[in-house]
């Protein structure tokens, strides 16, 4: 068996970026090269029914039931893209024993990753770290997740004494653009319902999310010469900036935590004619999530009537709900998975995910899906880490969790 440090050593060197300036799917080679290896890997694994979905963006494959019980079938779902919010390629990832203190990535560019900026690295000491050189992220988001799946179904396939039922996988793309499962088959899928393994630190269980939506604001100036401006020029720059600050200033990412929605500036550029802008709007609230995008658009509204029709145009398109509408008429899903996180010597830690995952669409497409740690921190960074075990638990839930579905 491969163990699962050195199978997520392998899928890192996969470049799996996802771009959302593509009008492919999935939005990016890499993608399409990785999910080819590893429908070649569940295949030679002895998986079943295993399903070449690439092109709409997805694999799956099956793990036949060793049970004569009749019991739920259920699924593990990851992602094989990475945030183009760092360079993911060329990864040069690191194993080390975290003996505390600071850790230095990479001595020539003098790049450090330090508890005084990321305390909870202390939680850490006396375990197994897998780091970046700080130019790249790592890709535990969500490649670990990939890596404990296929680990599991190996360990069950090697452990027939281990009862279980059908066990459906997934492994999807373009999830850090929120495209993952806009071409996903739920019906064809056939789990009762599934599991995404896209958390973070060890023991986080999450089954409610923000709402989200994108909103894309183009805001159209006017150039003439500098010398002869007076009166003339509309600056797309000056009306950008000043658009984002009608918006409110403390409503931003660096400045809210827990339930706390935010409007978050992730891209500007642009010249004095031209200038485009790229915000995500994020509530867990639905009824504020409704109100923020409302804001938005006021917001453009306003800075037409100031500088004429056609100033801005915002664009704004929701991308995925709270999925605790639909987990909670089904909270024994939830309760299985903190089961076996005790049943693993693994304290629960339940919380509002501030961010989403596939789980929170395949949701409201008729398949519960609360969301199990991977175990990574500082995810889209150039700091991302992994325990080898947090990694190595959460291998165990997955198994734990295929158990307990069989006595249920």
């Amino acid at each position: 068996m491969e163990s699962v440090d050195k199978r997520f050593l392998r899928y890192v060197q996969f470049a799996t970026t996802s771009d959302e300036e593509s009008e492919t799917t999935p939005s990016s080679e890499g993608q399409i090269l990785f999910l080819k290896e590893l429908l070649k890997e569940v295949e030679v694994l002895g998986l079943k029914n295993c399903r070449d979905h690439i092109a709409q963006g997805y694999i799956t494959a099956e793990l036949p039931k060793n049970t004569e019980k009749e019991c739920a079938t259920i699924g593990f779902i990851a992602h094989v893209d990475t945030s183009p919010d760092a360079p993911g390629k060329g990864i040069k990832p690191r194993t080390l024993l975290h003996e505390g203190g600071d850790i230095l990535l990479n001595p020539e560019l003098n790049i450090t990753l330090s508890p005084s900026e990321f305390p909870e690295l202390n939680q850490y000491i006396g375990k197994h770290l897998i780091v970046t050189d700080g130019t790249t992220l790592l890709g535990a988001d969500d490649k670990a997740g990939v890596s404990e799946i296929m680990t599991a179904m190996e360990h069950l396939l090697h452990h027939p004494e281990i009862k279980h039922g059908t066990i459906k996988i997934a492994f999807t793309a373009d999830e850090e653009i929120g495209r993952g499962v806009d071409f996903f088959d739920v019906k064809e899928f056939g789990a009762d319902w599934a599991y995404t393994m896209d958390g973070g630190e060890i023991g986080e269980l999450e089954y409610e999310n923000f709402n989200a939506a994108s909103a894309k604001i183009v805001v159209n100036g006017r150039n003439v010469h500098p010398g002869y401006a007076k009166g003339k020029m509309k600056n797309a720059l000056s009306i950008a900036i000043e658009l984002a600050q009608t918006l409110p200033q403390n409503e931003v990412p660096e400045q809210t935590e827990g339930r706390e929605g935010f409007f978050h500036l992730n891209q500007m550029e642009g010249t004095v004619e031209r200038c485009e802008m790229h915000y995500i709007i994020r509530d867990h609230d639905r009824k504020r999530f409704e109100e923020r995008k409302a804001q938005m658009q006021s917001a453009a509204e306003g800075i037409n009537n100031k500088y004429g029709a056609g100033s801005v145009l915002a664009d704004v398109k929701d991308q995925y709900y709270n999925m605790i509408e639909k987990v909670e008429p089904v909270m024994y899903v939830v309760d299985i998975a903190k089961q076996a996180m005790k049943d693993c010597g693994i304290v629960p830690k339940v919380s509002p995910i501030r961010g989403g995952t596939d789980g929170a669409r395949l949701s409201f497409e008729g398949l519960p899906c609360p969301n199990i740690f991977a175990g990574g921190h500082n995810f889209h960074s150039r700091f991302e880490y992994v325990p080898i075990e947090s990694m190595e638990a959460a291998v165990s839930v997955i198994v734990r969790i295929c158990e307990l579905v069989e006595k249920r």
